[in-house]
């Protein structure tokens, strides 16, 4: 049996950091998903039990756990595809134990908390079962050629996001839950002291997404943003309370008709100049870096307004595509970006989210 899922990719639009020391963010899916397969495998042909396995395609890089391995660190866990349980400390510290002998490369250290939160997620549900799990990403919406894709039911949306916010806590530590409430549900939404608000964006609204290829870590992002507000609580608390303003004001904005040329351009405008206010926010969190810098000065050459989006430190950035802006301005703007490296992508923001393939 074999069963395959995809999910958007998201960005922040306004308030990463901020949101978890109680301000509002707005957060939205792009059109690049990230696909998994899963195909559960009999026992060993040798009679031994088989193994968990999964191929991080993109990468080149797979990871296999024999089954009595999983079984002897973790004992007989699964059978919860309920209601999630948390990851527990004595959990946590057996999944890290059978990260140990995996060889993984130390330019992708930071792969070791996804492969803790794939390990708990798979044996919590599934048990101690023989499977294959593959995953790739990256990919454009459409790029998977005649595969019909379904959306998920309410409940079940509801259900995967649970699962989805406890691998969520295994890697990020203190999540907000906006990474995966987007990525589940897609859309767009504004997310503030656990509430959603599903937003709806009136005029489509494009991206530049540029990679910037440097590896964070974004437990110690976060950290670092709580460190710097409780050495400075009174002047920290105006800057999130100035971000707060900010995503409620975007969030107002784009729910916002514009009819004509002209209408369309005030929006954008305005949508500009709150990125670049959140950008300068985000600098005085201290989750800038030269990196996202370079993309910065680039754009502003071209007139564009750009923000980093997630946790910083390297990662990606925003830019904002004018309705009106001339292609011309994108390649140039483009290739220029990635002359320093940088990979650039070119995205609608608001897509669907969570689908399956039945095929």
């Amino acid at each position: 049996m074999e069963v395959r899922a995809r999910a958007p990719g998201k960005i922040i639009l306004a308030g990463e950091h901020a949101v978890v020391h109680g301000s509002a963010a707005v957060a939205a899916a792009i059109d690049l998903y990230t696909t998994s397969s899963l195909r559960l495998l009999p026992a060993g042909e040798d009679g031994g039990a088989g193994a968990v396995e999964l191929d991080l395609r993109d990468s080149g890089l797979t990871f296999s756990w024999p089954c009595s391995r999983v079984r002897t660190a973790l004992g007989e866990v699964g059978g919860k595809a309920g209601a999630p349980t948390p990851c527990s400390p004595d959990e946590l510290a057996a999944v890290a134990k059978l990260l140990e002998g995996q060889e993984i490369p130390e330019a992708k250290i930071w792969l070791s908390a996804g492969l803790s939160a794939f390990l708990f997620l798979y044996t919590s549900i599934l048990g101690c079962r023989p499977g294959k799990a593959v995953v790739t990403s990256d990919l454009p919406i459409g790029g998977s050629g005649d595969e019909e894709w379904e959306l998920f039911g309410k409940d079940d949306l509801e259900l995967v996001n649970q699962w989805a916010f406890q691998g969520e806590k295994i890697i990020h530590g203190k999540p907000s839950g906006i990474d995966n409430s987007v990525s589940t549900f897609g859309s767009m939404i504004k997310f503030k002291k656990g509430e959603l608000t599903n937003l709806k964006s009136r005029n489509p609204v494009k991206m530049l997404i540029t990679d910037t290829r440097v590896g964070r870590n974004t437990k110690a992002l976060l950290a670092g943003v709580s460190e710097r507000a409780s050495r400075h609580p009174d002047a920290m608390a105006s800057v999130f309370n100035a971000v707060n303003s900010i995503s409620e004001e975007l969030s107002s904005i784009v729910e916002l008709a514009a009819e004509d040329e002209k209408a369309i351009t005030s929006r954008e405008d305005k949508l500009a100049e709150l990125m670049e206010m959140n950008q300068g926010l985000l600098q005085c969190m201290g989750v800038s870096h030269s990196s996202i810098e370079t993309v910065l000065r680039t754009t502003l050459k071209y007139s564009l307004v750009s923000k980093l989006t997630g946790a910083g430190g390297g990662g990606c950035v925003l830019t904002l595509i004018p309705t009106l802006s001339a292609h011309t301005v994108l390649e140039k703007v483009a290739t220029e970006l990635e002359s320093h490296g940088f990979r650039c992508f070119k995205v609608e923001v608001g897509g669907r989210g969570l689908q399956v393939c039945r095929a």
